[in-house]
């Protein structure tokens, strides 16, 4: 069966196409001549030099425009009826503007969100993580170690000191302890612990005093005090060794600064006899006969000395 033919409608749809695609770029030309024409001609005569200036744009491109459309391309610019009007601001056309443009801003954001989770994750892992291990793990030392570590060295402390001031020092370092836990203050816990394993430590030393003499080393000095300059103290240098003569480190305490050291040699102060008849001792043979000078026990803090001496000390000399 063959095609029916066009109605007169569509042939009148199809015949006027190619005049509105014309009425059309009739005013995309007449937006670039307008404004020239405005500047240069009343109102009255602008649409006559617009129609004359079009006939020759088109006649000069072989396209034969007539007198309706030139007068419809006219009107259509004056209604702005082929002009784009832009969407007024709003966040919609906001959101419409950048998902447009996510082509630029889309991979900077993601490399910078990127980033920022690398960084987060870094600060997590890295650094927070371990803070909080390491305030767990604390907290756990605080709480339940150094109490625990603490009531097993007074004990130890209460079965080996034969002296009832150094259990008493050790109860006063525990009670100090279980204060500085209830305060929560590991620092403070940490020092009264240290300072009860350094007693327990010293209580179970055991060695004797003997006195320094070996080449090049003194045996004893004297010094005049800085509190009295018409006087001079007499120091003999000693050390500690312990049943196999091995040289062991012990605390003491300078008279002159009030520091205590862990040393291995120190100064012992002793009257200007005790000190002259070491240096005849010595000065004899070059040897120190009676060297050894006291002892210091297992259980006991305190040093026995069998020579005069108040026990003062010196680090320095």
């Amino acid at each position: 069966m063959a095609d029916a033919p066009p109605t007169a409608e569509k042939a009148a749809e199809k015949a006027a196409l190619p005049d509105v695609m014309l009425a059309m770029d009739v005013v995309d030309t007449l937006r670039h001549a307008d404004a020239e024409v405005a500047r240069e001609l009343s109102e009255d005569a602008r649409e006559a030099e617009l129609k004359r200036r079009l006939r020759e744009i088109y006649a000069a491109q072989g396209i034969e425009v007539s007198e309706r459309i030139l007068d419809e391309g006219i009107k259509g610019i004056a209604e702005a009826r082929f002009a784009y009007t832009p969407t007024p601001p709003s966040w919609q056309r906001s959101i419409a503007g950048m998902w447009v443009s996510r082509a630029r801003w889309g991979k900077p954001l993601l490399a910078g969100l990127a980033v920022a989770l690398v960084v987060g994750l870094g600060w997590q892992f890295g650094i927070r993580q371990p803070q909080l291990r390491r305030a767990a793990a604390e907290q756990v030392e605080l709480v339940q170690t150094i109490p625990r570590a603490a009531a097993r060295e007074v004990a130890q402390i209460d079965a080996t000191a034969t002296e009832a001031a150094a259990r008493e020092d050790a109860a006063r370092l525990q009670r100090e302890i279980a204060a500085a836990v209830e305060a929560n203050d590991l620092p403070a816990a940490r020092e009264r612990q240290a300072q009860l394993q350094a007693l327990f430590a010293e209580l179970n030393q055991s060695y004797r005093i003997r006195i320094i003499q070996r080449a090049g080393e003194p045996s004893g000095i004297w010094r005049v005090p800085a509190a009295n300059p018409r006087a001079q103290n007499f120091y003999l240098i000693v050390e500690a060794v312990d049943a196999q003569g091995r040289v062991v480190p012990v605390r003491v305490t300078s008279e002159e600064t009030r520091r205590t050291a862990e040393v291995t040699r120190w100064g012992v102060r002793v009257p200007p006899e005790v000190f002259e008849a070491v240096r005849r001792d010595k000065q004899d043979d070059g040897i120190i006969q009676n060297d050894i000078v006291g002892e210091k026990r297992a259980g006991e803090r305190q040093r026995r000395w069998t020579i005069n001496t108040t026990g003062a000390a010196i680090l320095e000399w």
